[in-house]
C-alpha cells in the first residue's frame, strides 16, 4: 500500500512505515495536482502538514483514501468530519510537538523581555556606529522570574509551557473552557519530580492580571483576543501568539503596540498565511517566526513515529 507524504515526513517514521510494509512517497506534489496524483498512483494514505489542504472536493475525488494524517495537532486544513462520514479515517499527532512549541514561546520570550528581536534587526544596521545609543536603547530588559504568565488553553501544549514557566520561577495562571484542575509534574536535573497543582481560572481573570499571555487553543470562528481583551490587559503586558492564526485581532494587536499599551507581541502564526501583513512584518515591537511551531528534529522524529504507529494499528 502507497502512502504519499506530501509535506514531508521525517526518515524515523519512513523507516517504521517501510519496515511494516508500506511503499512510502514524499514527493511534494501541487495542491491542483494532488487529486489526480492520489489516484493515478493508487494513495491509500494522505500525509500533511500545514501546507497541503485535504477538503471535501479531494476527499470526494479520490475514493481510494482510507486515511488522512495530520504531522501535528491542528487540522483546520482538512474537512474532518466530511472525511470521516465518508468512511475514512483522520489522525493527528497530538502528544508529539508540545515540548517543541512551548520551548519556541520561551525562546520569543526571552528575546521580547531583553529585546533580542530588535537588537538582531539593529545592530548589524548601527552596530557599528551607533553601539552606545543602541546599549541604551536596550538598557531597560526586565527578567522572567517572578512575572505572571498567562495561559490561554490548557491542553498538552499549554501544560508543557507551564513546566517550563514553573522552572524558571514565574507564577503561572490558566484558564480553559474543559480543564479545571491539573498536576504539572517539574522535572529536576537528578531524574526526580515535583508535582504542582494548577487550578483553572476565569478568562477575564487571567487576562486582567497577567504580565504575559500565550494562547494554545485551536483555530476559531471569533477572536479569542480582540481589543476588549487587550484594554482589558495590564498596560505593559506581552501576548505570545503560537498557536493558530485568527485567534488574535492583529490590527487591534498593532494599535495597542502603537499606543504603548502593550510592550512587544510575539508571533509564530498569522491571520494571513503565507503571506502575513506587512505591517506585523515590519513592527518593529513584533517578535517573528514564519510557524515553526512544531519544526524540530525531535518534534518531527516523534511525529513520524506516532504517524506509523496509527497507520499500522488501523491497516492491519
Amino acid at each position: 500500500m502507497k502512502i504519499l507524504a506530501n509535506d514531508g515526513i521525517s526518515m524515523s517514521g519512513i523507516d517504521a512505515l517501510t519496515e511494516a510494509g508500506f511503499d512510502v512517497i514524499t514527493t511534494n506534489v501541487a495542491q491542483e495536482q494532488l487529486v489526480s496524483f492520489i489516484n493515478k498512483n493508487k494513495i491509500v494514505v494522505l500525509l500533511v502538514r500545514s501546507a497541503t489542504t485535504a477538503r471535501k472536493e479531494l476527499i470526494d475525488a479520490c475514493p481510494g483514501l482510507k486515511i488522512i494524517g495530520r504531522g501535528g495537532v491542528g487540522m483546520d486544513n482538512i474537512d474532518v468530519e466530511y472525511a470521516r462520514e465518508k468512511g475514512l479515517s483522520v489522525i493527528n499527532t497530538p502528544a508529539s510537538s508540545s515540548s517543541s512549541v512551548a520551548e519556541l514561546v520561551f525562546g520569543h520570550l526571552f528575546g521580547g523581555v531583553r529585546f533580542l528581536f530588535d537588537a538582531n534587526r539593529n545592530m548589524p544596521l548601527e552596530g557599528e556606529s551607533n553601539f552606545k545609543g543602541l546599549k541604551k536603547d536596550y538598557a531597560k530588559g526586565i527578567e522572567l522570574r517572578g512575572k505572571t504568565l498567562g495561559i490561554i488553553g490548557f491542553g498538552r501544549i499549554g501544560q508543557e509551557v507551564a513546566k517550563i514557566a514553573l522552572g524558571i520561577g514565574m507564577q503561572v495562571k490558566a484558564t480553559d473552557k474543559y480543564i479545571d484542575k491539573v498536576d504539572i509534574p517539574v522535572k529536576l536535573f537528578n531524574g526526580e519530580s515535583i508535582k504542582v497543582m494548577i487550578e483553572t481560572l476565569k478568562f477575564s481573570e487571567v487576562i486582567e492580571t497577567s504580565d504575559f499571555i500565550t494562547l494554545h487553543v485551536p483555530a476559531q470562528k471569533n477572536y479569542v483576543i480582540g481589543k476588549k481583551e487587550i484594554q482589558m490587559m495590564k498596560d505593559g503586558s506581552a501576548i505570545v501568539n503560537a498557536a493558530r492564526g485568527g485567534v488574535v485581532d492583529e490590527l487591534a494587536l498593532i494599535n495597542a503596540l502603537d499606543d504603548g499599551k502593550l510592550a512587544f507581541a510575539c508571533l509564530d502564526t498569522f491571520e494571513n498565511e503565507p503571506k502575513p501583513e506587512i505591517k506585523l512584518l515590519m513592527h518593529p515591537k513584533i517578535s517573528l517566526t514564519p510557524h515553526i511551531g512544531a519544526a524540530t528534529l525531535e518534534a518531527q522524529d516523534r511525529i513520524g513515529l506516532e504517524l506509523a504507529m496509527q497507520i499500522k494499528s488501523i491497516l492491519s
